[in-house]
């Protein structure tokens, strides 16, 4: 360079080179080469049992993969989006509680209903894993939402962890097992949030575990787009505070019993009454689209797919 710079325009290749390089390094025979072996080339993995079938045979002792119940049950019409009657708190959130928060991808601690359930199947703490691990089975990661060590929760008065309040008995617990109380008494649950409830990476299980804990619905100040969206694809309500409003100003505890009257014709964005004990308020209903709107009359997403791909097959 003689002691002038040196740009990177200077040194970068041209296409017109680049191209070149390509067509004399990159053959077809390198790719027929190596995929022509590829079903012989590992005796090992040809070795592994094969299950025949037209349908993927479950192993129901497997804590890696589970059949999950989201089909279970499922009507073949849509039965339609439905009110929140009688509804308990599950949790009272403040701002920013993110992804990570509600669906943990970390190490399973050792004293937590997820650790309980791999210790009942003679898994070692040694080889618990981590959530991320496990994602592919619903009995670990419904144990593990809410899950992470650092999350707070205004029922527990200044205690950080993953634990809540069972409201009808006042009885404090993990938030899982708490969750399963009111889904074995058949009482749906809601969840109070603040600012940018969802923020952070997209996880699908953090839409997935609330709806596997019996959460119905989110009334939060505001969403982070992306979980919204997937709060909607699992069938949950979400709705928003009016402006200027929140919990604490509205003097929501979590200790009161939930209403959110749904009208039967929804319209994406409506106000929507909220009835807690004998306070009542309005939200603003975070249905965006005539589309959400179906996949909350469908029971969500999924099942908005399976009824529709069966439509057409009948038809």
């Amino acid at each position: 360079a003689d002691g002038a710079p040196v740009f990177l325009r200077d040194i970068w290749p041209s296409t017109a080179e680049v191209e070149a390089v390509v067509a004399s390094s990159v053959k077809p025979e390198m790719f027929r080469n190596t995929y022509s072996t590829i079903s012989t080339s590992n005796p090992m993995w040809n070795a592994l049992p094969v299950m025949e079938g037209s349908t993927y045979q479950w192993d129901p002792t497997s804590t890696y993969v589970h059949d999950p119940p989201f089909f279970k049950g499922m009507a073949p019409t849509a039965p339609g989006g439905k009110s929140v009657v009688g509804a308990r708190c599950l949790l009272n959130f403040g701002d920013s509680i993110t992804t990570d928060h509600i669906s943990p991808a970390g190490n399973i601690a050792k004293d937590s209903p997820a650790a309980k359930f791999l210790g009942e199947r003679g898994i070692e703490r040694k080889d618990f894993n981590s959530y991320g691990a496990r994602r592919g089975n619903d009995e670990i990661m419904a144990r593990g939402t809410f899950a992470n060590v650092r999350i707070v929760n205004k029922f527990m008065e200044g205690k950080v962890g993953p634990h809540t309040v069972h409201v009808p008995s006042k009885q404090a617990g993990y938030i899982y097992d708490v969750a399963k109380q009111y889904m074995d008494a058949g009482v749906p649950t809601i969840i109070l949030a603040g600012r940018e409830y969802g923020s952070g990476s997209s996880r699908d299980w953090a839409a997935k575990g609330p709806y596997l804990q019996g959460v119905k619905a989110v009334i939060a100040k505001s969403f982070e787009r992306i979980h919204r969206s997937n709060l909607v694809g699992m069938g949950l309500i979400p709705l928003c505070f009016k402006d200027g409003e929140d919990a604490d100003s509205l003097g929501l505890t979590g200790y009161e019993e939930y209403t959110i009257d749904l009208p039967t014709e929804l319209v994406p964005g409506m106000d929507i009454t909220v009835k807690a004990d004998a306070k009542s308020f309005k939200c603003t209903l975070r249905f965006d689209t005539k589309v959400e709107l179906a996949y909350f009359a469908n029971g969500g997403i999924l099942h908005y797919v399976l009824r529709n791909l069966k439509e057409r097959a009948s038809a």
